[in-house]
C-alpha cells in the first residue's frame, strides 16, 4: 500500500502555488483514498511503534477543567484564501480539483469507515490524537502558540480526511474506548497514535496503552 504521506509538504506546497490563479486545475493528492491506504507514521515498523509505545508516560487523565477548542486556533492560513484543511484535503483525495488552492471536487475514502465522498464540504479533518483527549494527557500546559502548532500538524500523522460519521462516532475517544470500523486500519491507527503522544510527549492512561499494543498486533 503506498503511504498517505508518500509526497514531501514541500511538493503539497509547490502545488497550492502554482495554482493559485482562479482557474479550476486538478491534480492527485500526495495518496490514494484513505481506505485503501494508510499513513507511513513516519515510515516506523510496528517494532518500532512498540518501542515508542514502552517509552510513552503512563498517568491518569487530567481534568477537562478550562478546555475549549479555541485553546487550540485552526485552521491556520496557508495564503491565497486557503488553509490547513485545504492542504489535508489536497493530500489524502484523488483527482483533487482546485480554485485557485480551495479544493472544489475531489474524492476521498475515509479511512476510518471506507466510505466514499465526493464532496469536499462533506469531508471532515480529523485530528489523530483529539484536542480534548491532548488537553487531558498534557497539552494543558502549554501556550496557546503551542496547542496552534499540535493542531495544525501537517508533519506528523495527526490530520486525516475521514467521514463526518466516523469523525462524530470517535468524538475525543482513546484506542480503549473507540477504534475505527475497519480493522484493517487498525495496526496504522495504532502506529499514527503512538508517533503523535511520541512527538508532543503526551501521556496514555494504562486501558489506552493495552488497547494500543493490541491494535499494534494487527500489523
Amino acid at each position: 500500500m503506498p503511504p498517505r504521506f508518500a509526497l514531501p509538504l514541500a511538493a503539497a506546497l509547490l502545488t497550492l502555488t502554482a495554482a493559485a490563479g482562479c482557474d479550476v486545475t486538478t491534480t492527485d493528492g500526495s495518496g490514494s483514498p484513505g481506505a485503501t491506504t494508510t499513513s507511513d507514521s513516519g515510515g516506523q515498523s510496528a517494532g518500532d511503534a512498540n518501542a515508542q509505545l514502552s517509552k510513552l508516560t503512563v498517568a491518569k487523565e487530567s481534568s477537562m477543567s478550562g478546555y475549549s477548542r479555541e485553546k487550540f486556533p485552526h485552521w491556520r492560513s496557508a495564503g491565497s484564501n486557503c488553509d490547513t484543511r485545504d492542504k489535508v484535503l489536497q493530500r489524502d483525495g484523488t483527482k483533487v480539483k482546485l480554485s485557485g488552492c480551495n479544493v472544489v471536487a475531489g474524492t476521498w475514502t475515509s479511512f476510518y469507515d471506507g466510505d466514499k465522498i465526493t464532496d469536499p464540504s462533506k469531508v471532515d479533518i480529523d485530528h489523530m490524537v483529539p484536542l480534548a483527549n491532548a488537553w487531558r494527557s498534557g497539552a494543558a500546559k502549554w501556550d496557546t502558540d503551542k496547542r496552534g502548532d499540535f493542531a495544525n500538524d501537517l508533519n506528523d500523522p495527526q490530520l486525516i480526511a475521514v467521514s463526518a460519521s466516523s469523525n462524530r462516532s470517535k468524538g475525543d475517544q482513546d484506542p480503549s474506548t473507540w477504534k475505527p470500523e475497519l480493522t484493517s486500519s487498525w495496526c496504522e491507527y495504532a502506529k499514527d497514535w503512538i508517533s503523535v503522544k511520541t512527538t508532543w510527549k503526551l501521556t496514555v492512561t494504562d486501558k489506552e496503552k493495552t488497547a494500543l499494543d493490541d491494535m499494534l498486533r494487527k500489523c
